[in-house]
C-alpha cells in the first residue's frame, strides 16, 4: 500500500481517482489547492504525488518539484511537455490511473539512491 497525495481541481475527476486509488488499495490524502497540497506534503509522509499541472492557485509542476526535493516520485496529469515527470491525458480510466502509479513506485523501489 503506498500512501498517495492527489491534487486534483476537478470534483468528479478527484473523485474517480481517488476511488480508484483507495480500490487499488492505496491510502490516500486528495486537495483541489496547490497551497494545500504544500501544506499536506510537508506534514505528512508520502510515497507518491498525483496531481493535475492546472490548479486555480498555481501550477501542479511547484509541489511535484517539492516532492522530487523530497526524494518523492510525481505522476503528472495531463502531459504536458514535461521530461522529468511521469504524465497521463486526461480523462484518465481507473486502471490506467492503478497501472501508472504502479509503474511509478516501481521505478522508485529500482532507482539508485543519489
Amino acid at each position: 500500500m503506498a500512501r498517495i497525495l492527489l491534487i486534483e481541481d476537478d470534483l468528479d475527476v478527484c473523485h474517480v481517482m481517488e476511488h480508484a486509488l483507495i480500490d487499488g488499495g492505496h491510502a490516500v490524502e486528495a486537495t483541489g489547492r496547490l497551497i494545500a497540497g504544500f501544506v499536506l506534503l510537508g506534514s505528512h509522509p508520502f510515497d507518491l504525488v498525483v496531481t493535475d499541472v492546472r490548479l486555480p492557485d498555481g501550477s501542479g509542476i511547484e509541489v511535484a518539484d517539492r516532492a522530487r526535493e523530497k526524494g518523492i516520485p510525481s505522476l503528472i496529469v495531463p502531459k504536458d511537455d514535461l521530461d522529468r515527470f511521469e504524465f497521463l491525458l486526461k480523462p484518465v480510466g481507473p486502471s490506467e490511473l492503478l497501472r501508472a502509479v504502479e509503474r511509478v513506485l516501481q521505478a522508485e523501489l529500482t532507482r539508485p539512491d543519489p
